[in-house]
């Protein structure tokens, strides 16, 4: 046979063999815009290996790997003995020590860390979600663990280490350590004052035996975690090892992982404790306030992850429809396209802009500016309630793009699509957040001023972002019925935020088509209704991924 029914042609070629960093005008410009110049040359240098190692075939296929061969439960060993160890492929032990050394649990030790950080999520996070659960567990334990100076000087230095260290051991022994968390139970969910897991002292040095079920556990395979757990002043913070001191396996029975929908290369466990040995974090019945450190770290972490997920789902629709060609042309070049691809751009690069400003908060704040510390109280909750529901429209719409090839596992699109709901399920989902920002304003008013203070810098810069503030502080001065509109109420001051952010930052095309669409009303319910008259081609050029 000739072969020749068999030449393929229109077909872009894979969006591999590029720096996933520089190929991201928004993300460096962030960069640009919020480090200080100092750490510039050096962060710039770190992210562009990171940058073309995300890039790499190599690493899209640890990602396609690492998911097509997902973790699997061992609870025995050939002899009977209970050993509860989770297997992965070798895929993703190499993501996840590429992401260990990366330092993408190593902000608190390095300057403007959070930020750096932040980037280099954003650039990993693009190779494969699910193993960046752990990487982002340990990071966030550093806060909590702080409750109490001892635990923290024994086990900072290993959540924070460079060196990826796997398998179970003494802590003792090892050059870095991964943490997990077991908060939620089967009758509570989010409401986790309902936990019915006890803890029974055991001494007067803060040890218990917790005996109980965990309904989710983030990250079974690792070496410690931090749970919660009822003892008798009330639900309290507790630092559970998987090895205790001497070698033995604490008892933690990992009852099964869950079939979830995406997330598919991460383990998520259910579990047994049972006279399970603990090390009390923080006072007993204040467990809720000794966590909110790790909450607020995690729930940054879900901006950023679903900013990343639709940076990567905007570029592959771009890079598509640049090689692509239908009736007669580019489908790039379509006006209605066109359209779409901008829309898309100006959601992946609100949520990018405000992730990285929410990371240089957190800086700020750690370095002791109580304004940056009572922005991120409000703010926070509210992008975490409107990036993360954002992300799943425009990975559908984005897979839309690619057309049939889209919908087929190979182009990578659909498990983008299948991932994309996760961090808006994760770390308290959509009401969750809204009445948290409830609380903030009734009860935190400094964070509302905090707030009120940042979009204030564009006064009079958009009459529609003006409109928008002025609709807000209407809506805010009604409180009947408040918590019912409580969804409304957070969407619009994350768009405001976004909007006040584009505004002072982004090009004036890319701010005027977000005010137009999403503050001033021009736009449909669906992605590619942007009115014609803007600067669409501009918006386009400036997300396509080119190094």
């Amino acid at each position: 046979m000739s072969g020749s029914t068999h030449t393929v042609t229109n077909q872009p070629p894979p969006l591999v063999g590029y720096d996933v960093f520089a190929a991201d005008r928004v993300l460096t410009e962030g960069l640009e815009r919020h480090l200080d110049p100092d750490l510039l040359d050096g962060t710039r240098a770190e992210l562009t290996v990171l940058g073309r190692a995300a890039g790499s075939a190599q690493a899209r296929e640890w990602g396609r790997l690492a998911n097509a061969y997902p973790p699997v439960l061992r609870t025995h060993d050939p002899y009977g003995h209970r050993v509860d160890e989770v297997d992965f492929h070798p895929a993703w032990h190499r993501l996840l020590g590429k992401g260990v050394s990366a330092g993408l649990t190593a902000a608190w030790t390095r300057p403007a860390g959070h930020l750096r950080r932040a980037a280099a999520f954003l650039v990993w996070s693009q190779v494969e979600a699910g193993h960046l659960c752990p990487l982002s567990m340990t990071h966030a334990a550093v806060p909590a663990l702080r409750a109490r100076p001892d635990l923290a000087a024994e086990w900072e230095p290993r959540l924070t280490s460079t060196v990826y260290d796997p398998g179970l051991r003494p802590a003792s022994q090892k050059a870095g350590a991964l943490f997990g968390m077991a908060m939620t139970e089967k009758q509570g969910g989010s409401d986790v004052r309902a936990n019915t897991t006890r803890a029974a002292a055991l001494a007067e040095d803060g040890t218990y035996a917790l005996t109980g079920h965990k309904w989710f556990c983030s990250a079974p395979m690792s070496d410690g975690f931090l749970v919660l757990a009822q003892a008798d002043e009330g639900l309290t913070c507790f630092l559970v090892p998987r090895v205790l001191a001497d070698g033995a396996r604490n008892p933690f029975a990992i009852q099964r992982l869950k079939d979830k929908l995406g997330n598919r290369s991460n383990a998520s466990g259910e579990i047994e404790f049972d006279g399970t040995w603990a090390r009390r974090v923080g006072d007993e019945g204040r467990g809720v306030r000794t966590i909110i450190g790790m909450v607020a770290a995690t729930r940054l972490d879900c901006v950023l992850g679903s900013a990343a997920l639709m940076r990567q789902a905007v570029a592959q629709a771009i890079h598509h429809c640049t090689y692509r060609e239908a009736f007669g042309g580019r489908l790039l070049d379509k006006p209605l396209m066109r359209n779409v691809l901008a829309d898309l751009a100006l959601e992946s690069e609100a949520a990018t802009t405000l992730a990285l400003r929410l990371a240089a908060a957190y800086d700020r704040a750690e370095g002791g500016d109580e304004q940056e510390r009572a922005f991120l109280r409000l703010a926070v909750p509210a992008a975490k309630y409107w990036v993360t529901k954002r992300c799943t429209p425009v990975a559908a719409e984005a897979l839309e793009c690619l057309g049939g090839n889209g919908y087929v596992e190979d182009s990578g699109m659909p498990r983008l699509l299948r991932e994309s709901p996760l961090n808006s399920v994760w770390e308290g989902s959509g009401n969750v957040q809204a009445l948290d920002v409830l609380r903030a304003l009734q009860r935190e008013p400094a964070a509302f001023n905090a707030f009120l203070l940042e979009v204030a810098a564009t006064r009079g810069a958009d009459h529609r972002l003006d409109a928008a503030v002025k609709d807000l502080l209407t809506e805010l001065g009604d409180l009947d019925g408040i918590e019912a509109r409580a969804r409304r109420l957070v969407e619009r001051i994350a768009l405001v935020l976004q909007g006040s952010l584009l505004v002072r930052y982004a090009p004036a095309e890319v701010a005027d088509a977000f005010c137009a669409s999403r503050l001033g009303g021009d736009s449909g319910a669906g992605f590619g209704t942007l009115p014609h008259t803007l600067a669409l081609a501009e918006i386009v050029e400036r997300a396509r991924p080119v190094d």
